[in-house]
């Protein structure tokens, strides 16, 4: 049997990011978590934890982290279905639902959902945010239990689903489209026109110049890990950049930001990844994600 003690102490430090903060989250000593940690790592044989600041989990610490997740939400359905669990269960932390999302969706239609989820359910949401194209990686290495990302493809006993697509436009200020494409948008301009990326990991940008240059461009870049501060920058002339239609629509419409190219839009389709062996609370989460998907995503062809 596993000592559900000393996973708990494993999660709580992961969570904490330092054993001083998860012994204060389970009301014990510093010591006390150090040697639970350590008599786990003893038994299965490797490390468990990166000392670092903030401390971080080893691969095989992911993987017992997501097993403490999962046993946290079969024990939250276990007292739903068996009333006379709820007294015993007081005074037990709430169960913890580490989810990755991409910040895009995170700043328009997945938030109101988790939201709505979270302030319903008797769970705390751990959210994690990275590009869409390397969420699923921490499905897969066991850091959450679920995923908005681009993969299509489940990893080894995941699920996915189709969420929608989520359409893109290359946008910038009047000025500043005036200023670098003058004469045009093509490689050349691309080349020198300073633009925007999220951070070292966002293509989006590099893949609307391919599909449009039928090669690669390389573009100057600024890099502004916020959804919102890129509608900003955009908006002040700092640069052109891929935005989501949700975000930028009220500034086309009244001119403060307008499309490099009209009718070039880019959808970068989502699905939805959840660990298989997640509980039946997980469904409820996965079905509140797929509703607001409907409303706020575009339709992923022959999906």
């Amino acid at each position: 049997m596993l000592d559900y003690a000393a996973l708990g102490a494993l999660a709580a430090v992961i969570r904490e990011g330092s054993f001083e903060r998860a012994a204060r989250a389970l009301h014990v000593t510093p010591s006390a978590i150090s040697q639970r940690i350590r008599l786990l790592e003893e038994r299965v044989g490797c490390a468990l934890v990166i000392r670092d600041q903030p401390c971080r989990a080893t691969q095989t610490g992911r993987r017992l982290c997501q097993h403490v997740d999962q046993v946290q939400l079969l024990e939250q359905d276990l007292q739903g279905t068996v009333p006379a669990l709820v007294q015993a269960a007081l005074g037990v932390s709430r169960a913890t639902v580490p989810v990755a999302v991409n910040a895009d969706s995170l700043a328009t239609w997945l938030a109101p959902a988790i939201a709505a989820f979270g302030a319903a359910h008797p769970v705390l949401l751990q959210v994690a945010v990275d590009d869409q194209d390397h969420t699923a990686e921490w499905l897969r290495s066991g850091a959450v239990l679920a995923a908005v990302s681009a993969t299509a493809r489940p990893a080894s006993g995941c699920n996915s689903r189709p969420l929608g697509a989520m359409r893109y436009l290359a946008a910038a200020s009047p000025a500043f489209l005036q200023r670098h494409f003058a004469h045009g948008v093509g490689a050349a301009s691309l080349a020198l026109a300073p633009s925007l990326v999220f951070n070292a990991k966002d293509e989006l940008q590099s893949r609307w110049v391919r599909r449009l240059c039928h090669r690669h461009v390389e573009l100057p870049r600024h890099a502004l890990p916020s959804s919102h501060a890129f509608v900003t920058a955009g908006l002040a002339g700092m640069g052109w950049g891929l935005h989501p239609q949700a975000l930028i629509q009220p500034h086309l419409d009244n001119g403060s930001l307008v499309e490099l190219l009209p009718a070039t839009p880019l959808d970068v389709p989502l699905h939805w990844h959840t660990a298989r062996a997640a509980s039946s609370l997980l469904d409820g989460l996965s079905a509140a994600i797929l509703a607001a998907a409907r409303t706020g995503l575009q339709p992923i062809p022959g999906a």
